[in-house]
């Protein structure tokens, strides 16, 4: 890392670490409004968020420490390209809307395995790998669902928390 590069950054490695901060006071704040009464695994809904707020707090400060003790140490060079990937950015944002516009309709596994598919297209794309062929799709489709189903089944049937599924059995 040059001389000039390496003067630049702290400032910004800094903020990074404060937004950080800012990100956990924030989500700790979203958590402390919700409802602290256990489910059927033993834990509310709260627990999950608290967790996530102190990890991202304790993380957080350590850049910030970082930062101003020197800089991230042995920072290599980025090894993306300099300009953004749009096409990347589109799958990736699509899959995000439309998980978010389709959860309530295709229930909670469903919409994460688009979400999911629509992901990889967009890192792939970014690759210079992108793969259209039908056999790619249902491939990165069956991940999809092995990943977001188990997900579902935890917080359904071991937390008792709700999550949007496709039938009211509690399974999908």
């Amino acid at each position: 890392m040059t001389q000039q590069h390496s003067s630049r950054s702290k400032p910004l490695q800094t903020l990074i670490g404060a937004g950080l901060i800012v990100l956990a006071l924030a989500l700790a704040w979203g958590a402390s409004s919700v409802s602290a009464e256990a489910g059927y695994g033993g834990v509310g809904p709260n627990f999950f968020p608290w967790v996530i707020s102190i990890a991202l707090l304790v993380c957080g400060s350590l850049c910030v420490v970082h930062a101003l003790t020197g800089g991230f140490r042995a920072m290599e060079d980025g090894s993306g390209d300099v300009r953004a990937h749009w096409k990347g950015f589109i799958w990736v944002s699509a899959g995000l809307l439309l998980n978010a516009f389709l959860i309530t309709t295709l229930g909670f596994i469903l919409s994460c395995a688009l979400c999911f598919v629509l992901a990889v297209r967009g890192f792939r794309s970014a690759e210079g790998s992108l793969d259209l062929r039908l056999k790619a799709w249902v491939k990165d489709s069956l991940i999809g669902v092995a990943v977001s189903a188990p997900i579902f089944w935890m917080f359904t049937q071991l937390l008792a928390i709700n999550l949007p599924g496709l039938t009211k059995t509690g399974w999908l």
